[in-house]
């Protein structure tokens, strides 16, 4: 069961205990001991409002101040219950730590939704700088960096370095001396603090002149002159790659020397291309490593990459080595990931890229056994991307799990009236579950099937799934809807 499943049975508990407390408490008025003068009596509860108070109530200690207002209109009935209050406070003691937990349950659950929001942005914003750097707009990248810092996530080292590269190049030295300073000292240990020496090296040796964007080196002719020394002497070129890829160059040009390193395909190449991919210089260059590898890598490559895998501890980059062994064709590494990765997050990922390369056995496969009903969610996606619709109509068929049956509904929506919407319309003729049977409507709805709602509703005899199914026809530019909306009026 997930959290947040047991959060709202915790809290349904909490207010069946409420609610009992309040009725146990109260006494029909004929069987009051001593009726209290009418003037004096406090204001009455009715039975009504106690239920629908109960909704809205989220803490246990409101027992304290519900328990003993007197109840109107409960009934004679309630006279047998006796001394049922005691036992509903006793119910309410047992279920108040669950109740507690619950709410670090949500509270946890509001945490971590905040902190993704956060990476997410983080991840936006140091894009946004990336791109302005290889536009050569140092403002707008300064900005960007600039914004990644004081958010103090996981990227604020690198944004750090790049920032001090765009002070640079908008002549800010001092500034970007300082920032280099900012950098080492807050991440002593980070691998942007290689790069960010030779950056300190660069700009010290720098004239005290303003350097002038318009007047910078052309980054192009640098890159024409890589490739045509790789191409002409591969062993004069690829210590000069080397040096570009430790240097403090624009990171246009070092990935572009990463890219003709990768492309050699020469021994010493590789190497170096493993040591980088294996955390041997910065985060982003890291990533491009790993990248390559799945392009261009033959089997020792591939094997790079699973020791890479096997001893990472950084989740960003056990994704990127799953979707190089996708590009790389290793199915079976990608679906072992899928079937044994501890980490949630990893094991959908892998999932997803099963479904890329349209492997709906194997997805089948890692279905039978996975527990999480987040990945089973992302094995239905995945299936439906490989086009598998045979099985995800047996899983809107015999799924027990009602969310992930609905799941498995909606997406054989999306895959066009040709190819289910009679397995949608058996779906809905067959199912008891009126959840499933809504889903059905709206799946059919959304491939645009007029034609097989019309069918269901000629037939359906709940008004409320009818009109359900008349309104979604009432939105649709179909004749045949129109047709059908124009009977009903006629009736």
């Amino acid at each position: 069961m997930t959290q947040t499943g047991s959060s709202s049975i915790v809290r349904r508990l909490a207010g069946l205990a409420i609610a009992l407390a309040l009725a146990v408490g109260a006494r029909p008025a004929s069987a009051q001991t001593a009726a209290k003068p009418a003037d004096a009596s406090p204001a009455r509860l009715q039975p009504l409002d106690v239920l629908k108070s109960l909704e809205s109530l989220r803490s246990l200690e409101a027992l304290g101040s519900l328990a003993d207002l007197p109840l109107a209109g409960v009934g004679a009935e309630l006279e047998w219950l006796g001394g049922g209050l005691d036992l509903a406070r006793a119910s309410l003691d047992l279920v108040r730590p669950g109740l507690a937990g619950a709410d670090r349950l949500d509270r946890e659950q509001e945490r971590r939704d905040r902190e993704q929001e956060r990476q997410d942005r983080e991840q936006e914003l140091y894009e946004q700088g990336s791109e302005a750097l290889d536009e050569g707009r140092w403002q707008r990248a300064l900005d960007a960096f600039d914004r990644v810092t004081k958010m103090s996530g996981r990227k604020a080292d690198g944004a750090l370095y790049w920032k001090a590269y765009a002070q640079n190049r908008l002549g800010q030295r001092a500034e970007a001396l300082a920032t280099l300073a900012e950098l080492s000292n807050t991440f002593p240990k980070s691998r942007w603090v290689n790069d960010a020496r030779a950056l300190a090296m660069e700009v010290r040796q720098s004239s005290g002149q303003r350097v002038r964007p318009d007047r910078e080196p052309d980054e192009d002719l640098k890159l024409m002159a890589l490739n045509g020394l790789m191409n002409s002497d591969p062993e004069q070129a690829i210590p000069m790659l080397e040096k570009f890829l430790s240097g403090s160059d624009a990171p246009r040009l070092k990935a572009r020397a990463l890219f003709v390193l990768a492309e050699s395909g020469s021994p010493r190449a590789r190497e170096v291309l493993a040591q980088i991919a294996r955390g041997g210089s910065n985060p982003d260059l890291q990533m491009r490593a790993i990248k390559y590898l799945g392009l261009f890598g033959g089997k020792e490559s591939r094997q790079t990459l699973a020791d890479i895998y096997a001893s990472a501890a950084d989740v960003d980059v056990k994704r990127q080595v799953l979707q190089s062994f996708m590009v790389a064709g290793e199915r079976d590494r990608v679906l072992a990931a899928a079937k044994g990765e501890q980490n949630a997050a990893l094991r959908a990922e892998a999932v997803r890229l099963l479904g890329v390369m349209s492997a709906q056995a194997e997805l089948w496969q890692v279905y039978q056994g996975e527990t999480s009903p987040d990945v089973r969610k992302q094995i239905i996606q995945a299936l439906f991307i490989g086009g598998d619709a045979t099985r995800l109509a047996e899983l809107a068929r015999t799924e027990k799990d009602g969310e992930l049956r609905r799941t498995a509904v909606h997406t054989l929506g999306l895959m066009g009236s040709k190819k289910t919407g009679d397995t949608l319309v058996a779906i809905y003729r067959s199912d008891k579950d009126p959840e499933i049977r809504r889903t059905a409507i709206n799946a059919l709805f959304i491939q645009g099937n007029a034609h097989a709602l019309v069918e269901i509703a000629r037939q359906e005899t709940d008004p409320t799934l009818r009109k359900d199914i008349v309104e979604k026809l009432s939105l649709m530019k179909s004749k045949e809807a129109t047709d059908f909306l124009m009977e009903i009026l006629k009736k």
